[in-house]
């Protein structure tokens, strides 16, 4: 075996009520409370914000979180909390509250200056007392060392670094109940494109990234079109939010790939959500690693569909692949590029875009060069 090193994640709270349970175990004083304004909208911050203002803390809240944020948005919450004099910091709601939260925690307590640690392993200060609440259950932001913005040109740009990992994480699937369609599904298949990922990660994958990745795959797939079609069942909505946080797990520690990197920038220039865009990238890379990927897309088949085992590999390996791409499709969400706005002559611009992500391409188990990239979104498109 060779050596690795796994870092497990935030202290976890999980179960009905916990994100108000999260009120007993953060610092005195103010706390930057970071989320966006749907989900105030919404209701699901004022248990939560009740719970901190009875006991004492001063709640100051920052809710102009938009998907996939912006640089400039980041930077506005780390004023806002360094004018308020805050002492800790709580990311509230889906990946882009959480990933503005991680940064806003560590540039508060550090002091560092963000251009100085984009990359991997650069930030090494120390962030405030940090708590973090996903809404929904896709990103697995909450168990990760990693934050993506959106920088100029819409460019992503990531801080991968075990000083951004919380301190305290809170799964309350009651948060999630009645969330719509579209989003349970395009979350779902986000944290099942990480499991994925993570198993057949050409860096850094290992025995207990692997392990995670497998329960995570294995309570997703059984879980994600009953909570896309009752979506008050709280077992399948819990199940989701464990196996998404799992997935978090997994890839914080052997990272994600190709589907990640074709998929930035549907997100970055077209503002495609996420895990949207991690969908319709999601059955052409998987045919593109095949061969590359045979053993483990195999082993992973055998969770989706028991009946294969006694199949060949190829035979897993095409079944993992007809398998995912059925689960888009029941999950309701439309499978091609075109249908959601991308035009054909997008596509040069969009492969140029992917091989900026070298920093994932690299970890993707087949090589893809931007030729490749093309035509990986022709067939998509």
């Amino acid at each position: 075996m060779r050596p690795f090193s796994f870092n497990s994640g935030p202290r976890l709270i999980s179960g009905d009520g916990s994100a108000a349970a999260l009120a007993d175990v953060l610092p005195e004083g103010s706390c930057l409370f970071v989320t966006d304004s749907d989900v105030v909208k919404f209701g699901l911050t004022d248990s939560f914000r009740s719970a901190l203002e009875e006991r004492g803390r001063e709640v100051v809240l920052f809710d102009r979180v938009e998907a996939d944020p912006s640089r400039e948005t980041l930077l506005a919450a780390v004023e806002f909390g360094r004018r308020h004099d805050v002492t800790h910091v709580v990311g509230f709601g889906g990946g882009s509250p959480m990933d503005v939260a991680k940064l806003a925690a560590y540039l508060l307590g550090s002091g560092d200056d963000l251009d100085s640690i984009w990359g991997v392993g650069l930030a090494r200060g120390q962030h405030l007392p940090l708590a973090l609440v996903p809404t929904t259950a896709g990103t697995g932001s909450e168990a990760t060392p990693v934050a993506v913005m959106t920088c100029e040109g819409g460019e992503k740009r990531g801080v991968n670094s075990a000083a951004l990992i919380a301190d305290w994480a809170a799964l309350d699937a009651s948060l999630t109940l009645g969330m719509p369609r579209p989003l349970t599904a395009a979350t779902g298949i986000d944290a099942i494109v990480h499991a994925v990922e993570a198993f057949t990660s050409a860096r850094l994958k290992n025995p207990i990234s692997d392990m995670y990745a497998r329960e995570a795959l294995r309570l997703l797939s059984a879980n994600l079109i009953t909570a896309c079609e009752q979506p008050e069942d709280i077992a399948a909505r819990s199940a989701m939010l464990l196996g998404a946080h799992l997935a978090g797990l997994a890839f914080s520690n052997a990272p994600v790939a190709g589907v990640h990197a074709l998929a930035y920038p549907l997100g970055g220039i077209h503002h495609l959500p996420h895990g949207l865009s991690n969908a319709l990238m999601l059955r052409v890379v998987l045919q593109h690693n095949a061969e590359a990927a045979r053993d483990h897309y195999a082993e992973l088949a055998e969770i989706l569909d028991p009946t294969c085992a006694s199949l060949g590999s190829q035979a897993r390996c095409a079944t993992l692949i007809d398998r995912l791409d059925r689960m888009v499709v029941d999950s309701g969400l439309a499978p091609r590029l075109r249908d959601h706005g991308i035009a054909e002559e997008d596509i040069p611009v969009l492969a140029r875009e992917a091989m900026k992500q070298q920093r994932l391409l690299v970890n993707n188990p087949a090589a893809i060069g931007e030729a490749d990239a093309r035509r990986l979104y022709e067939a998509a498109w």
